[in-house]
């Protein structure tokens, strides 16, 4: 006795006999087969041009300056079409369906069950991908954190409330020696010079609570930790001199807003004559004029701290009334 729910209606049977059918089932096979030609075209296509900028990056920053950064960005990308090529040909398979299979009348298409080879696909065509995915990930993560044993410079970033502290030291970890340093204050934006073509180490800690020192053209965003906690990330170079404005991207409190300084790029011979002059006694603005660089900050500006302003509690407000 056959159960009711895997019965097969005699129309669709007798609809698999009529000739013809084999023909239709023939060109819808044609018309998936076009289908997946087109969508492969498509992602050929696609990988030939430069996607991220036609596409704005697909919301990732552009204009990395790093060689982690370009590795970074090319993952999101590559990531990206990958994962439109899948839903082109999802979407292209629902809508072909629809097509295909409409209703025509009160008979039924022709009943499919237990497609081993379909039940394949669709289970292990998901695993293919997210392994690919996960290989290509965790290689590229596993250059953008390595570290080296002798990079050509440290730099100790110390971030407080609502400023950074930018020291060049001798070597690595908690007892090398600062050889120059630069301080942020309200009136004056920090400069943060570095050299292009030389691997770069940061050792950041904090003062008081988190922070996060963020530099959008590095594509580095790390959080800067209080305490013993040193967290420690380089890069193998900078490729392209200028300014760059960086940022807090941790809510720290009420100035967070305003805690910008400027990585300024400049070339090996220019780098060490600024670090020259810093261990000379200059200050920052004097040794950035000493190798031609603009001595303040191009890409922010100081914040507005009102310490002069009873903003608060006006000096001509009668006593007892609010604001």
């Amino acid at each position: 006795m056959v159960a009711r729910s895997s019965e097969v209606r005699p129309s669709a049977v007798r609809r698999s006999a009529v000739p013809g059918a084999g023909g239709r089932r023939g060109r819808g096979a044609g018309r998936l087969a076009g289908l997946g030609l087109g969508g492969a075209a498509l992602l050929v296509l696609l990988t030939g041009c430069d996607v991220g900028a036609t596409f704005d990056g697909f919301g990732w920053p552009q204009g990395g300056i790093t060689p982690e950064a370009h590795r970074m960005y090319d993952l999101w990308i590559a990531s990206c079409i990958a994962a439109l090529a899948v839903g082109v040909f999802v979407w292209g398979l629902i809508f072909w369906c629809v097509v295909r299979y409409r209703k025509r009348g009160n008979e039924l298409p022709v009943q499919t069950r237990y497609n081993m080879p379909m039940e394949f696909l669709y289970t292990i065509a998901p695993i293919l991908i997210v392994s690919v995915l996960f290989y290509y990930t965790a290689i590229v993560q596993t250059g953008v954190d390595r570290t080296t044993r002798n990079p050509d410079v440290t730099v100790e970033v110390v971030a407080f409330k609502w400023n950074w502290q930018f020291n060049y030291r001798d070597g690595q970890g908690q007892d090398a020696n600062t050889v120059a340093s630069v301080l942020g204050t309200s009136e004056v934006i920090p400069i943060l010079v570095l050299p292009t073509g030389r691997s770069i180490r940061f050792e950041e800690t904090s003062r008081d609570v988190i922070h996060s020192f963020w530099v959008p053209e590095l594509l580095f965003k790390r959080d800067v930790m209080p305490g013993n906690i040193r967290n420690v990330f380089e890069v193998s170079r900078i490729d392209t001199e200028g300014a760059f404005v960086g940022r807090c991207a941790e809510l720290c409190g009420s100035y967070h807003a305003f805690m910008n300084f400027e990585l300024r790029a400049v070339s090996p011979e220019k780098y060490d004559q600024f670090l020259a002059a810093k261990r000379d006694g200059r200050s920052t603005q004097e040794a950035l004029m000493a190798i031609g660089e603009e001595p303040y900050a191009q890409t922010t500006r100081p914040f507005e701290t009102r310490r002069t302003e009873a903003n608060f509690n006006p000096d001509n407000a009668p006593a007892g009334a609010g604001s």
